[in-house]
């Protein structure tokens, strides 16, 4: 079983937690270790924002659960109140992210034995924010996430897969099971992608005097994830319409040559990201759309010949491919040749 960073992270916030209440000499522990457990996020920022926000909520419902204790008193019906109310006013000032630690507080606070044990429900809420602080602390310094290297990391195993998907796409090779089951995998991944990719772009804006990150890049990593996105919907397109238009075996070999043709400069592109191929290597990449338009001429001829409506479909998704895949190479390009 493989533990990703933030269990590891998770694991050690709540034990820090834990042990600095126990140092403090400081009682119910447990609660700096269920902050702990609300607060830790997927990132610095997400993880600030949280602790801040709810920093507002947990004094908001501190206030109120002190309130409660001195008013109501400490019975369940009194707190099952102050709860309501508070749940409430979280809602309305569109905090709701916050509500189950501040719940979390309420009931700690309020189930202090006496009202007149301040110090008790004081404690309670000291614990609480140790939780939280230690959870940033964690998440900032131990394994802080590596957004460049992690996102590079998932292309490139996403166009593995894909790349295998694209090669066998007209072949009809795979079983319908397996495909079903792969095209729904890859589904998955790219929209991971994308969440990734979106955590990646909040960082920098967000972080941007901690995390110098390139704006050039950024967008570079974005057209990555719309040249595979595009891909996808090919094999969406080929799985839904291509063998239904009963295609001839000439038909067969123009899409599983150009496809082939079009994977191989995907892999190409990615590669010279990499800094593993020449920038300066004499190719065909003045000719990639060239050579894309005359395959759409041969598929709108063969449109108009048959009326394969089809076959126009596909052709045009297959373009748009093709039309992504060059913005990336100049994009590219533009990147390392200003990185120099």
């Amino acid at each position: 079983m493989k533990l990703g960073p933030r269990v590891i992270k998770t694991g050690l916030a709540v034990t820090f937690a834990l042990y600095i209440c126990s140092v403090l000499k400081l009682e119910s522990a447990v609660f700096a270790g269920i902050a702990a457990i609300f607060t830790i996020q997927p990132s610095i920022y997400r993880t600030w924002k949280q602790v801040w926000n709810q920093a507002q909520t947990n004094i908001i419902g501190a206030i109120f659960a002190f309130l409660g204790l001195y008013f109501l008193g400490n019975d369940p019906f009194s707190i099952g109140l102050v709860i309501i109310i508070l749940i409430s006013i979280s809602l309305k000032l569109k905090m709701g992210e916050t509500i189950s630690l501040t719940v979390v507080t309420v009931l700690a606070i309020m189930s202090a034995p006496g009202n007149e044990d301040w110090l008790f429900a004081l404690n309670r809420f000291i614990v609480t924010f140790i939780g939280m602080a230690t959870a940033l602390l964690v998440n900032i310094f131990v394994f802080p996430p590596n957004y460049k290297k992690n996102y590079v990391k998932k292309i490139n195993d996403i166009f593995q897969n894909f790349s295998i998907l694209m090669r066998t796409a007209i072949s009809d090779e795979i079983t319908e099971k397996s495909l079903k089951e792969q095209m729904e995998q890859l589904e998955n991944n790219i929209f991971l992608l994308e969440e990734h990719f979106l955590l990646f772009d909040e960082e920098r804006e967000k972080m941007a005097k901690v995390n110098n990150m390139d704006v050039r890049e950024i967008v570079v990593f974005k057209q990555m994830f719309k040249s595979l996105q595009q891909g996808f919907i090919v094999l969406a397109d080929i799985d839904s319409f291509y063998f239904t238009s009963k295609p001839t075996p000439e038909e067969n070999q123009l899409f599983d040559h150009h496809l082939e043709y079009l994977i191989k400069y995907h892999e190409l592109f990615l590669l010279k990201y990499d800094g593993k191929i020449k920038m300066d290597l004499p190719s065909l990449e003045d000719e990639f759309m060239k050579q894309t338009e005359i395959f759409l001429e041969k598929v709108m001829q063969s449109y108009n010949e048959d009326h394969k409506i089809q076959m126009a479909v596909i052709g045009a998704s297959i373009y748009h491919y093709a039309f992504q895949l060059d913005r990336l190479n100049t994009l590219i390009e533009q990147y390392m040749k200003k990185s120099q």
